[in-house]
């Protein structure tokens, strides 16, 4: 179990480091243009903040758990990236979008999953 843990603990470390990197460096229209339609409805603003936050939650999902400190920040980083991927759930519905959607509620499955099997390890 810890293995398949970690296997998903690193595919959604990368998928939300190349998320956050794009979301704090690119255009409004460049993010849409790379499929990061979710983000149509929110100030730019706000979406630098979230990208903000997917990056020190990709810190939080490894770094305690891989030196053995402070290892409740890695299920409360996976809460909070699923907290994340519930506003992308909704952003993607209302824009008629069952692709994205879809996706987000899979990250959203994915976060809820090792926030469990890492809550249960502590």
């Amino acid at each position: 179990m810890n293995t398949i843990t970690w296997i998903l603990t690193g595919a959604l470390a990368v998928i939300f480091t190349l998320s956050g990197i794009a979301k704090s460096t690119m255009s409004r229209d460049r993010l849409i243009a790379s499929g990061q339609t979710g983000i149509a409805p929110f100030p730019m603003p706000v979406v630098r903040i979230v990208a903000l936050c997917e990056l020190l939650a990709v810190v939080g999902l490894i770094a305690p758990w891989l030196t053995d400190t402070a290892r409740y920040l890695t299920p409360l980083a996976a809460v909070g990236l699923g907290i994340v991927m519930i506003g992308a759930a909704v952003s993607h519905s209302s824009l008629r979008e069952p692709k994205g959607t879809a996706a987000a509620v899979t990250f959203l499955v994915l976060c809820a999953f090792v926030a469990a099997s890492r809550f249960a390890d502590l």
